[in-house]
């Protein structure tokens, strides 16, 4: 299925998040991420939602459905091709340090702590399909744990 970016505006106030949420639901998607932060507007957020749909119709009618609440401001599918997806994932890992050395080479990542010889803490940003690259290139038995902030995008 196609992995779909939806950005929207909306007022900040409480209650605009749930029912957002609850329409997607509605409408029997399954939300891969979902981030949502202020904007330089005050009292206007943005939220930018991803889901897998292949369907372009069924995607135009969330985003209607989505520009129909009260507090949204304006809603839209973001082109891939014409926009900038990004995540930051935090990972616990155990590996050696010439194998992390050899993994710089390849990937955007800042290491944050090292508790001892072998376990560390990284910070990796980048494309959702970058970071899952550095996971599998790490190897999923020496990982730990992930906490993975979910897209936002940015039209260019």
């Amino acid at each position: 299925m196609k992995r779909r970016a939806i950005l929207a505006f909306m007022l900040d106030r409480p209650g605009v998040l749930n029912k957002i949420a609850m329409l997607i639901r509605r409408k029997m998607y399954n939300v891969d991420t979902l981030t949502v932060c202020s904007t330089n507007k005050p009292g206007v957020s943005r939220m930018t939602i991803t889901l897998r749909e292949d369907d372009e119709a069924r995607v135009t009618q969330v985003i209607r459905q989505i520009e129909k609440v009260t507090e949204v401001v304006s809603a839209k599918e973001l082109n891939r091709d014409e926009s900038y997806w990004r995540e930051v994932a935090i990972i616990k890992l155990e590996t050696d340090g010439e194998r992390l050395e050899a993994l710089r080479k390849k990937y955007n990542f800042e290491i944050l702590d090292r508790r001892n010889h072998e376990l560390y803490i990284v910070q990796v940003a980048g494309t959702t399909w970058s970071i899952d690259d550095f996971l599998a290139e790490v190897g999923r038995d020496r990982i730990i744990e992930i906490a993975r902030t979910g897209v936002t995008a940015m039209e260019n």
